[in-house]
Formats: structure tokens, C-alpha cells, sequence
């Protein structure tokens, strides 16, 4: 998990506001550029300001990725069992608590680099995978693969693949547990009220 969490300072810098038909291994290229060049200009996001984070992951990413396929995929084979009043609040959940990780994340980033992998992909694909490395000093680098659909509202990220491992899939298996355990109510319980502990963590700061 812990390579997970080190992904994200990378996760959500990979679309700009305007993605249209841009070729998505040059949008993830443009936009980490930006936002690690942010980053590395911003004291406070480096003294760990959760607010301002979060605030940039919000401006840079929401709008591209697909939480409600995230989630979906997540949840797995029990998702159709919950109701839209349930998937709403699961879809709702897991977005702010990828967010609140993630931006946490963010505030770890030091001095890591980004190699960007050829795109293997023809011109009529709809589903992608950009491929990346994450570098960093005294370390082996980390492949980071971001699978991207091309939708009418343009490229949309809905899983991250980490050094071999699927996000949305690492989820799963702990979420199927909790459903087993107490249900899809149980589910959004505990994920409501984990991002609760982190938004209590992030005020003590």
C-alpha cells in the first residue's frame, strides 16, 4: 500500500482543464510537469497544508476522473446489489477518501522525477495505458501505469496501475471483506468514517 500512497503525488496531476482530443500520453506529460513545478514552488504544500492540496488536486483532477467507474470497479460484483441512493454515498465516500490520501501524498513530494514511457496504442483505441516510471534518489524506480478511456467528454482516467497492482483492485479485496463482514451500509460507515480521521489528522497539523 505504501507504494500506492507514494503514487500519488503523481496520481492526480494527469489531465488538464481542457483535455479534448489531446493524445493522453502528452496530457500526462504537460500536466505533471505543471503541477510537480507547483509543488516545488509552494513552501506550504511541502510543510504539509492539507487545505491547499487539496485544493490543487481539486482544480487539476476531479473533473477527469471517472469516480462512479472507479468506484464501480471497486466495489465489484456487489455494486449492483446496492441502491442508487447507496452508490451514491459509496461513490461519494471513495472519491473524497482518494482525494484526502492522495493530496496527503502530495505534500510528501521531494525530489522524485518522472520518466514517460513510449505510448503503446493505436489512434482509434478508446481504452489506453500510459506508462511511467517514477525515479528518485537511492531507490528502484516505480511504474506507474495510468488507464485512461476516451469518453465524449474527453480522456478519463478510471484506474492506476502501481508497480504491477491495480488501485481499483487493492480496494476490492478490502471492500469485499467489509460487505461480507456488515454490508454496503457497513462499507460506507467505515469509509465515512476513515475520511473523517483524516480530516482530523489534517486540522492538527
Amino acid at each position: 500500500m505504501k507504494k500506492f500512497v507514494l503514487a500519488c503525488c503523481f496520481l492526480f496531476s494527469v489531465l488538464p482543464v481542457s483535455a479534448g482530443l489531446t493524445p493522453p500520453d502528452q496530457l500526462v506529460r504537460s500536466v505533471t510537469d505543471e503541477v510537480l513545478g507547483i509543488v516545488r514552488q509552494d513552501q506550504d504544500i511541502q510543510h504539509g497544508n492539507a487545505d491547499k492540496a487539496i485544493a490543487l488536486v481539486e482544480e487539476k483532477v476531479l473533473p477527469h476522473f471517472d469516480f462512479r467507474r472507479m468506484t464501480m470497479l471497486a466495489v465489484g460484483r456487489d455494486w449492483r446489489d446496492a441502491s442508487p441512493a447507496q452508490q451514491a454515498r459509496l461513490t461519494d465516500a471513495f472519491r473524497t477518501l482518494l482525494v484526502r490520501t492522495y493530496s496527503n501524498a502530495l505534500t510528501q513530494y521531494r525530489d522524485q522525477t518522472i520518466a514517460f514511457l513510449p505510448l503503446r496504442a493505436a489512434p482509434t483505441d478508446t481504452t489506453v495505458q500510459v506508462r511511467t516510471e517514477v525515479r528518485q534518489p537511492g531507490a528502484q524506480p516505480i511504474a506507474i501505469d495510468y488507464v485512461l478511456e476516451r469518453t465524449d467528454a474527453g480522456w478519463k482516467v478510471f484506474d492506476v496501475i502501481v508497480a504491477g497492482g491495480s488501485l481499483v483492485t487493492n480496494y476490492r479485496s478490502t471492500f469485499s471483506q467489509e460487505i461480507r463482514r456488515s454490508g454496503i451500509d457497513g462499507l460506507i460507515a467505515t469509509l465515512e468514517r476513515r475520511n473523517n480521521e483524516l480530516a482530523g489528522k489534517a486540522a492538527r497539523r
